[in-house]
């Protein structure tokens, strides 16, 4: 039987440490945090799984939340009129741009508090090895001469370091984004569509990004107000905050002043818990998919430790369940062999044929929209064709080559009607 280590339990650790547990090899999972810690913890993320992602959960028996969660069937995009970002002008803004699109399959959010302790409960319930402790280089460098392969999939940390960024794939040295999160309950849906679950995108150009998110948390039903704000801009303003009730007065206003078609629907809202706000920026980074260790070891990274895009698209969750789910295949069709270096870059490379897509696409969202986007958005409004694809392309980038990144193949998919 073979031995596996996995350094991290987040989406892509548990989900692979799960289904290689169920295909019959010995896996040692290492997490800084019990289970019980992290289901009372502050949350860690925001996350949108789309139909793809799902998938390979439920391919596995892992989608516990199904019948639980609320089943997301739209996504839409407003896009905030150009106009003076005063306090005083911000109520009067009105929507550009505005439209839904309809999912192919249903996804899902679950607050990862919620997914990963119930995760790190069941494989250790199924017999796997659970170590709580904060892994070290030093401590890869032992466990390694025990293991026929030592994944790294924790996105924090001092292993992360063990993995050198790759520049040719790393446009970014900085943050793009000032992050702010907050779970709350209470939010009304959209008047214009109140029978459709769906994720809502407000772009305000040259502010950020207003991402609103279904979920389903620690205490039910709720939402996600996920505040994306160009470094410098009108939106990054929530570094000093620390209070969770400060956090949310302050959401709440630049959604009046910024959003008010959002704002309209939050008079009611609450925190969830006392652990519902999270404050962050996140560089957009590739790294070289193999970590050398002091003894000559090597370990392969995983999921965000190797590809860690901004989350204005929301490709995180589904980059990491895609991960796990091309090194599961990468690992069993390997058989007996040698987990090289030469597997270990196959490995990412097979990965990366469906991480490269969707880094493009967040690149590009990160950047002001060039003059066909705002053509595609705009077009969308009046087609559902256009409508749909957009939203669908969330679950699967590789879609947007070449209409939505070439101005003459956007114009060629405009007018082929």
């Amino acid at each position: 039987m073979r031995k596996i280590l996995i350094v991290g339990a987040g989406q892509a650790g548990l989900q692979l440490a799960l289904g290689l547990q169920a295909r019959g090899y010995d896996v040692t999972v290492m997490s800084n945090r019990t289970a019980d810690e992290i289901r009372v913890g502050r949350v860690t993320s925001t996350q949108c799984m789309f139909g793809t992602a799902l998938g390979h959960e439920q391919a596995d028996g892992l989608d516990f939340w199904s019948e639980q969660a609320p089943r997301i069937t739209g996504l839409g995009i407003s896009v905030a009129a150009d106009q003076d970002a005063g306090p005083a002008a911000g109520p009067g803004r009105a929507r550009a741009v505005d439209w839904l699109g309809r999912l192919a399959a249903p996804a899902q959010s679950v607050d990862q508090r919620v997914k990963m302790a119930a995760w790190m409960e069941t494989f250790a319930e199924r017999g796997g090895t659970l170590v709580i402790h904060a892994a070290t280089t030093a401590d890869l460098d032992y466990f390694s001469l025990a293991y026929d392969l030592v994944l790294v999939a924790a996105g924090k940390g001092e292993t992360v370091s063990m993995f050198r960024p790759d520049k040719a794939r790393s446009p970014y040295d900085t943050p793009q984004r000032a992050l702010a999160v907050a779970y709350v309950h209470g939010l009304e849906p959209r008047p214009e569509q109140p029978e459709v679950p769906a994720v809502r995108c407000n772009l305000v150009r040259g502010a950020g990004e207003l991402i609103v998110i279904p979920a389903l948390t620690t205490s039910g039903h709720c939402d996600i107000l996920f505040w994306e704000g160009v470094p410098g801009g009108p939106l990054d303003v929530f570094g000093p905050v620390t209070d969770p009730a400060e956090h949310l007065r302050l959401t709440l206003d630049l959604m009046r002043r910024f959003t008010p078609w959002e704002y309209e629907r939050a008079s009611a809202v609450e925190l969830t818990d006392a652990h519902a706000t999270l404050v962050g920026g996140l560089t957009p980074t590739v790294r070289e998919p193999i970590g050398e260790l002091p003894a000559g070891g090597l370990v392969l990274g995983v999921a965000d430790v190797v590809v860690a895009n901004d989350p204005v698209t929301g490709q995180g969750s589904n980059n990491a369940a895609k991960c796990a789910a091309s090194y599961m295949a990468s690992i069993v069709e390997h058989g007996e062999q040698p987990f090289d270096r030469l597997w270990m870059e196959a490995a990412f490379e097979r990965f990366w044929s469906a991480a490269g897509p969707s880094t493009r696409w967040t690149n590009a969202m990160l950047a002001p929209p060039a003059g066909h986007v705002r053509d595609l958005l705009t077009a969308a409004a009046t087609s559902p064709r256009i409508a749909d694809r957009i939203a669908n392309g969330f679950d699967d980038p590789a879609d947007f080559d070449p209409w939505f990144f070439d101005r003459e193949a956007a114009d060629a998919y405009l007018a082929a009607g």
